[in-house]
Parts: C-alpha cells; structure tokens; sequence
C-alpha cells in the first residue's frame, strides 16, 4: 500500500507536458465524506489523512496542472511555505513541481489542507459520475484503449481523450497486445480510430520525463526498443488494416499510417510531423514509406520541415485514401467497413500478404534503423533544449 506522499509521487513523477489518463469500468469510488458544521465546512485531520487514501485510489490521472496543485498543496499542508533550493533548469519535473510550491506564498498550512482535501474529493466525485460501463464485446481491462469485436470487425479506440489521445507507454504496450489479439480473433479487419475530437496527438512527452534508476541513457535504450516493437506489430498485422482518423493526428500517430492498408480523414482532420521542432527525426518506417507515397519533395515538407496538411491535401499526396464531411463521416465510412468485413476473410488475408509481403524486409530494416537514430537523439542536447522550449512555451 502507498503512502500519501508515494500516491503524489506517481501521480507527478511522470510530469513534463501532459497529464495521464485511463478509462475505468465498473469501478466506483466513494466520495469523500467530510466533518461539516451548520455555518462553514471544517477539515479535520482524519479528513485530510482519507484524501490521501483516496489519491492512491484514482485511476484516472489529472492533468499537468492539477497534479502540480495536488503535489503543491500538500507540500504546504505538510510542511508549510516552499524553502527548498530551486532545482536546475533542466530538471523539468522538479523545477515545475518546486514553482507550483512556491507559488503558495504564505498560505496557512489548515487553509492548503482544506483545499487538498476539497481538490481530491472533487476528482473522486467526477471519476465516480464518469464511470460507465463497457461496451458489448469489450475487453475490459485496458486502460487507455477501447478493444471491440463485432460484425467482423476488431475495433481499437485510442482512449485517453483528455490529452487527445496522446501516447504513453502504457497504450505502447496496450497497442501492441490489441494488435496481437486481433490479429488471432474471428474478425475479418482491424479498425483503428480515437475517442473525442482527436485521432491522437502522439507522442506523450511525459514519457521523456519518468527517467528510471539507470538515468537517460537506459530511457532512450528503453524507448527505442518499445517503439522497435510497437511498429514491427503494425508491419506484421496479417490483417486488412484500416485508419478512421476522426480528428487531427500528430507525430507517431501519422507516420505509421503509411502502414495502414486504407486510411479514411474527417474533413477537419489535420497530419503533422513536428519532429524538427522538438530535435528529433522521422519514426514508423515514414522515411521510406511516406517519400514512396507522397513523393521525396512533398515528404521532406513533412518529415524535416513540419509542414502540417489538411485532410484533403494528405489526400491529394496519397497518404489518405478518402475525405468524408465531418457531420457524415461516421455513418459513411462505418457502411464501408460492414461491407469489407463481408468479405472472405481467408482471400483478404491471403491478397494483403501478396501485397505488403515483399517488403517486410525493408520496412524492419528501416525501423531499426530509425529507432537506433531517435535513440541517439534523445540523448542530444538539440533535443533535451528543444523539448524544454516547448515546455516553456507551453506555460506561456
């Protein structure tokens, strides 16, 4: 069992950019009961001690700015106004944790127990009302993605819609295993698409931060061989593969599409590859597969220049293979796929092998050989000092 101070350590070790969130079903949390009297609401120190036991109960994670508040208020709560020395400038989780401290000033230890307290019940409370259950067919017990099976078809949604979707090490992990599940269930094709307004916006940042005992060096080592595994199961899937991309998609999220067999955008969907922005260089095999699709020139406006396309402009250069109107997309392309998944499923497996197999040698050549270079990257100082710029400018 986690003590108070170790459930706030998880929940803000992680901490660079963006929060962490996972669905929950069938999970229900009691909301905290508090010591009240007729005029004003009093905080006791049992109050303060059952919030704790609460925080380590959450399974959703707040985002950045209320995880710092939390880390924050109970600094104050603890051990009153921030004294500590202010930590190095590259140092992102501390610096960030220690500002959101001193902030507080002079605030009354009582008064930061009071809205420590009233911080954590209101997250129980909104956890507990968010709850519902999961849909027919649904494997249960992931937590950022939702996997389904029906009318043929094996449906992933990308789940983590309070930070768009974006990408930790957790839905590396959970991708990889749907992947392999569906590639084994009685299904005909494998439909990938996000849940609210974006497909994904890729890489979570937060995984740069959470730095293990080894230091950076055994993160990039670890990183480049999760993300080497991560796109050999989307080179490998047996299946037709298909991309509903509902929203804009961003980073990891669009490079491997090059992979996918059909790729089907929302009018309001948008494709951009920001790497030179963050120090970092093309990944998902789209330094091979998106000059083949796009043309050297148009891809080097992605891949090194950041340029971000429309739906219809990653139609026109072949990344996407059809553009529906938003207020119809869902309908339009959800008839397709019923109708796909009609098909013979041994004959569409069978087609896709003739088409892709030639060059899966290629493709694990090239991923290697981006995973080995982004490896090399994250360890660079162009990399950690862009990735702190986007981190201050963030803030601003």
């Amino acid at each position: 069992m986690l003590s108070g101070a170790a459930a706030l350590q998880r929940l803000t070790r992680g901490l660079l950019l963006r929060g962490v969130s996972s669905p929950v079903y069938g999970l229900h949390f009691p909301v905290l009961q508090l010591h009240t009297t007729k005029s004003t609401m009093k905080f006791s120190q049992e109050d303060f001690e059952k919030a704790k036991e609460q925080l380590k109960l959450l399974k959703t994670e707040p985002g950045d700015q209320v995880k710092l508040n939390i880390y924050a208020l109970f600094k104050q709560a603890t051990e009153g106004p921030c004294k500590a020395p202010k930590p190095g400038v590259l140092d992102f989780v501390k610096k960030a944790k220690w500002d959101a401290w001193r902030s507080l000033g002079n605030l009354p230890q009582d008064s930061a127990r009071q809205k420590y307290i009233e911080l954590v019940s209101s997250l129980v409370s909104a956890e507990s009302s968010q709850v519902e259950a999961a849909p027919p067919g649904s494997k249960a017990d992931y937590e950022t993605l939702e996997v389904s099976t029906k009318d043929n078809i094996t449906k992933i949604v990308l789940n983590r819609p309070k930070v768009k979707n974006a990408i930790n090490t957790t839905m590396y992990s959970e991708i990889v295993e749907a992947l392999e599940e569906a590639a084994q269930a009685d299904s005909v094709i494998t439909v990938f698409t996000g849940n609210g307004d974006y497909y994904s916006s890729g890489n979570d940042l937060n995984n740069f931060a959470n730095l293990p005992a080894d230091g950076l060096e055994e993160m990039a080592k670890n990183g480049a061989k999760q993300l080497k595994d991560f796109v050999d199961h989307f080179i490998d899937f047996p299946k037709p593969l298909i991309a509903v991309v509902n929203g804009p998609a961003v980073g990891i999220a669009v490079t491997v599409l090059g992979l996918f067999d059909i790729v089907y955008a929302t009018d309001r969907a948008t494709f951009h590859t920001p790497f030179s922005n963050l120090g970092q260089s093309p990944e998902g095999c789209s330094s091979y597969t998106f000059p083949k699709i796009m043309g050297v020139s148009k891809a080097t406006e992605m891949l090194l220049f950041n340029k971000k396309l429309t739906a219809a402009e990653a139609c026109s250069q072949g990344l996407v293979t059809e553009v529906f109107p938003d207020q119809v997309f869902q309908k339009e392309v959800w008839a397709r796929l019923k109708a796909y998944a009609s098909l013979p499923k041994n004959s569409l497996a069978v087609s896709k092998q003739l088409v892709r197999s030639m060059e899966k040698e290629k493709l694990h050549e090239v991923n290697s050989q981006e995973c080995e270079c982004l490896k090399g990257r994250w360890l660079s100082d162009e990399c950690m000092n862009a990735i702190m710029s986007f981190f201050q400018k963030s803030k601003l």
